[in-house]
């Protein structure tokens, strides 16, 4: 009696379980693959009919490019941002640890950091590359610093409006600087 009872519930299943794998097995029409004949090929390369060219990648055209595209300004880049501002940020910055850096969303964040000289005072940045033209005002900078008080626990302390200010001409100079290079190579 038990087994009939199982088997009630088996074919159900089974058929079911068929059923969804013929399912996931079909195939879809207009992906088949061509054959080349002399009558698919265009007289130009990378036209319509052009069964060879290579297909589009995951990091935009041309992959990923760290000091832009061929018009020297990152307009078709993979990463989201400005090739050279965001090169010329991981530069000016790399003298601190780094918490984390996306280069997709142009966002760079460094951990503390405290210089040998003066250990009572500590230092964090936040970079935001904010486009993907090399501008004055495609970069942002946030400064955030602390000082170790009597009992040892870090207290904020104020930020100079003058050192964003700073760190945003030095990361814009290099990038300059980064851009020119590429433009005598």
């Amino acid at each position: 009696m038990s087994y009939t009872k199982f088997s009630r519930i088996r074919d159900p299943f089974l058929a079911f379980a068929a059923l969804s794998l013929l399912c996931a097995c079909s195939s879809n029409v207009e992906r088949q693959a061509k054959y080349p004949t002399g009558a698919d090929r265009s007289s130009t390369p990378g036209g319509e009919n052009d069964i060879y060219s290579e297909p589009d990648s995951i990091l935009g055209k041309g992959g990923l490019s760290l000091f832009g595209g061929k018009s020297g300004d990152s307009d078709e880049t993979g990463i989201g941002v400005n090739a050279y501002l965001w090169r010329a940020a991981l530069d000016t910055v790399s003298f601190m640890p780094l918490a984390s850096a996306d280069p997709f969303g142009g966002t760079i964040l460094t951990d503390w950091y405290a210089t040998p000289e003066n250990a009572n005072e500590r230092l964090k940045l936040n970079v935001f590359v904010l486009g993907k033209q090399l501008r004055s005002d495609g970069i942002r900078v946030r400064v955030f610093r602390q000082m170790r008080g009597k009992d040892g626990s870090w207290k904020d302390a104020t930020v100079s409006p003058e050192t964003p200010r700073k760190v945003e001409d030095s990361i814009l100079a290099r990038a300059r600087q980064l851009r020119a290079d590429k433009a005598v190579n």
